[in-house]
């Protein structure tokens, strides 16, 4: 494997820089993305590829689980890259996207599965309010069903603790921001997204790009409570 990262890195200096080197001496000089796109670490989810992307058009920040922890409660990368991305580079709309197949909420799901995964089963109790949704809320499912909603329900947390940070929270008040919760599946490449107007997941490839734009979340949680009522 470590010989065909090397061919590609000789491909790409050899062929693709230097065929678009004006591009990337443009991109020497700073960045400017306008969305911040936080997924999972999963090797088969990359969001410049789903959503074909050039560099310099999205700032990633990806872990296992594609999770967004309460400001205040993990130390790591991600409270920082979500200022940074906020405040300094001044995106406009955030995406969480969730996948199908997360090997992350499997894990969560079945905890047993962790036992010889201590620090993975400690990054895992930042989904615990995802854990606790699915068993209290969704316990007539089971397998695969039971996964596809935790994907669902989870991505929607997310976007809940997201709002916890200062930066977003200043900026979505100002309405400078937008929120976005997506869930690719891998087995047809599409992308499903969540709207607070109809309280539900809907496939952005299904949709003209006028109401695919309008796709956008807000008071999550209260429109799920009012959906169940």
């Amino acid at each position: 494997m470590m010989e065909e990262l090397l061919s590609g890195i000789y491909q790409f200096r050899a062929q693709v820089f230097h065929r678009e080197k004006d591009f990337y001496s443009n991109l020497v000089a700073g960045q400017s993305p306008r969305t911040l796109f936080i997924g999972c670490s999963d090797s088969r989810v990359d969001p410049t590829i789903i959503t074909q992307s050039n560099l310099g058009e999205l700032f990633v920040l990806r872990n296992a689980g594609n999770i967004v922890p309460c400001y205040g409660a993990s130390n790591g990368g991600e409270p920082a890259t979500i200022e940074y991305a906020v405040s300094a580079l001044g995106v406009r709309d955030i995406v969480i996207c969730g996948h199908s197949g997360c090997g992350a909420l499997q894990a969560m799901l079945n905890p047993a599965t962790m036992a010889k995964l201590p620090l993975v089963k400690s990054w895992l109790n930042h989904a615990e309010a995802t854990r606790r949704i699915m068993e209290e809320n969704y316990s007539q499912l089971t397998g695969a069903a039971l996964l596809d909603v935790a994907i669902r329900e989870h991505v929607l947390v997310q976007i809940e603790n997201l709002q916890t940070h200062p930066a977003v929270a200043v900026k979505l008040q100002r309405g400078e921001l937008t929120l976005h919760a997506w869930v690719y599946l891998m087995e047809t490449g599409d992308i499903l997204a969540y709207s607070t107007e109809d309280n539900g997941f809907a496939s952005l490839t299904q949709l003209e790009p006028h109401e695919a734009t309008k796709r956008q979340v807000a008071n999550v949680r209260k429109a799920k409570r009012e959906q169940r009522s």
